[in-house]
């Protein structure tokens, strides 16, 4: 069996402090096979990490659109944040990426609105039903009602910006993942719906406090 985490941020993220190393301890673990690097409106760590690990990495961004956030993966090229969310996953398709769906409906955080993802919803592959950074604001069984209506694979993801944050939070498939075969793999998964725990859910706030002072 094989768990993968699809949303995770490294150093390359402005709020994100996962490294390197973190990312070689996460797998050499056990706990985890494969992640996801989602960094915000960039790609460029999460290609260095791929290159180092192989590819139990897969390499996405979390792209700002107007509407709100979603995630490319299996992305080969950066797409620039400020798009319409249409465009934005227009976007993600002319890579032959996949469409995840992080955080739908929340306003705390920048998930896209129900308004927003049902106009996109024959372009969308996967809606994240459970998020580990959740802890204020959890419209989980929103998303997981959505994707249901519209026969979509979901997934749980940790959100980790920081060391304690994964492991807990993942989907288990049953086999390594390619972009051809991940949205099917997910339709069967279990999903492990930890939290990152209240010092994860404060990981991105430090993390942009310590930059600020570096």
């Amino acid at each position: 069996m094989i768990a993968i985490d699809l949303h995770t941020h490294s150093e390359g993220s402005p709020d994100g402090g996962l490294r390197l190393r973190d990312y070689a301890r996460m797998l050499a673990s056990g706990t985890l096979q494969a992640i996801a690097i989602t960094d915000h409106d960039d790609i460029l760590f999460a290609q260095s990490v791929q290159e180092s690990l192989g590819d139990q990495i897969i390499v996405g961004e979390e792209i700002s659109t107007r509407e709100g956030e979603l995630i490319g993966l299996f992305l080969n090229e950066r797409i620039a944040p400020g798009l319409s969310a249409r465009e934005t996953v227009e976007t993600i398709k002319a890579q032959n990426g996949l469409v995840y769906v992080p955080h739908p409906f929340e306003t705390v955080r920048k998930g896209i609105s129900k308004q927003t993802l049902d106009g996109i919803a024959k372009l969308v592959d996967i809606v994240e039903v459970h998020n580990g950074r959740a802890i204020f604001q959890n419209r989980g069984s929103l998303a997981q009602k959505w994707a249901e209506e519209n026969h979509k694979a979901t997934a749980a993801s940790s959100d980790a910006h920081g060391r304690r944050g994964w492991g807990k939070t993942f989907s288990v498939i049953t086999e390594m993942p390619r972009q051809s075969t991940l949205v099917e793999l997910l339709k069967s998964a279990e999903l492990s719906r930890g939290t990152v725990g209240l010092r994860g859910a404060l990981y991105p706030k430090q993390n942009r406090l310590k930059r600020r002072h570096s």
